[in-house]
């Protein structure tokens, strides 16, 4: 049995980091039932290319393991809907800025007042109070809102955002964690939770060693592109014919380095021989290490440094990463049944539980695909279905 089974969760979200943590709610067992507009549902069914069979590539891997249903939010009878939905629901997740909240009438107040153990979610972009609450919540701008950006990048060059919208998966694990936690409490002191996280908060969070060593120091962080503030040499490197990742975290480590390298002369040299004198001459030693690595293949260095127990790795591609034989082995590519798009691909929950199977049970819903289902369970007939389709409530 999975973690969360006899769990039901109201999905009020849309885009990423609302979905991706109700998703992962949906893997570890929860019945999810994700609400959209009727009309153009969530809003990543039309972010694309890629589309397969006219199924957006990023609402596929944000959606695995739920129920969709459409509801128009401007009616009294969604709202009906929505009051014996909260009454079977142990949770609710939102994603919207204190505003919306009001407009929609989604306040913790009113689930509460439905379900007095309800536990209430909601991921904003700078939270629920404070100047900024009403400020909209895009990753790229949390990323540079929180200084994230200000530390990655090469050092003269400009500031980065990080490859894929990291904040947003941030958050969402956070609000998994915290939901998590809030069913626990609830099961042992039967009261519900209002949680109000932010993509900012959540997103400062991640600093961690950089946000630490300023509060201690009082020194402004810098970029350091692919190297590391703290450790030296612990950056990519390039060789004769590709990019390889070099992560010498200890004294140990370098003097076996120097040995494989042929220069052990360094490692004694007092410019190099502790971490501490490395970073402290860290142009002066990369500077030697690159002349050295361009000489020889990459295959050569990262075999040497693995026979060696040196922390290495390639710098892959995303093909090459998914079709790496680890990620194979450990089943993380799953091939699942849509019924418009045939068998796909997706990535599965990267959680290993013993006895508890994470696998991919539902494809990403349709648009509108479980609404007569659920409508059912509620205790809706099929004319009673029918006349809210023709009032345009679904």
């Amino acid at each position: 049995m999975k973690s969360l089974s006899g769990i039901r969760v109201l999905d009020l979200t849309r885009v990423l980091a609302g979905p991706l943590c109700t998703a992962i709610l949906g893997d570890l067992g929860a019945d999810v039932i994700k609400i959209e507009n009727p009309k153009r549902g969530d809003e990543t069914r039309g972010w694309g290319p890629p589309f397969v069979n006219g199924e957006s590539a990023y609402y596929l891997c944000a959606n695995r393991n739920k129920r969709s249903v459409t509801l128009n939010f401007k009616s009294d009878e969604a709202n009906k809907i929505i009051d014996s939905l909260t009454s079977a629901c142990d949770v609710v997740v939102l994603n919207y800025t204190l505003s919306r909240i009001e407009k929609f009438n989604f306040s913790y107040e009113r689930f509460k007042s439905i379900n007095k153990k309800i536990i209430w979610a909601n991921i904003s972009g700078f939270g629920l109070t404070g100047p900024r609450r009403e400020e909209p919540g895009y990753d790229i701008m949390i990323q540079g809102h929180s200084g994230l950006m200000s530390i990655t990048g090469e050092e003269n060059g400009e500031p980065m955002k990080v490859g894929v919208a990291i904040v947003d998966v941030i958050t969402a694990l956070y609000t998994v964690i915290s939901i998590i936690s809030s069913i626990r409490r609830r099961d042992i002191e039967g009261i519900g939770a209002k949680i109000d996280n932010s993509l900012m908060e959540c997103a400062i969070s991640s600093l961690v060693n950089v946000a630490s060593g300023y509060l201690i120091s009082g020194e402004l962080p810098k970029r350091y592109g692919n190297a590391h503030p703290n450790i030296v040499p612990y950056q990519v490197f390039r060789a004769l014919d590709g990019y390889f990742i070099l992560a010498v975290g200890n004294d140990d480590q370098w003097i076996r380095l120097c040995k494989v390298i042929e220069r052990e002369d360094l490692s004694s040299d007092k410019r190099f021989s502790t971490n501490t004198d490395r970073v402290k001459n860290r142009d002066e030693l990369i500077s030697i290490l690159s002349q050295v690595f361009q000489k020889k293949s990459m295959d050569y260095w990262l075999s040497s440094f693995k026979l060696n127990n040196i922390p290495t790795g390639p710098v892959n591609t995303i093909d090459k990463t998914l079709n790496d034989l680890q990620v194979i082995d450990r089943g993380l590519i799953a091939s699942i049944l849509h019924p418009f798009c045939g068998e796909i691909k997706l990535l599965r929950n990267p959680i290993h539980i013993d006895n508890s199977n994470l696998d991919i049970e539902r494809h990403p819903p349709l648009l509108g695909e479980h609404t007569n289902e659920i409508l059912k369970e509620l205790g809706y007939s099929d004319r009673e279905i029918e006349e809210l389709k023709e009032k345009g409530v679904i």
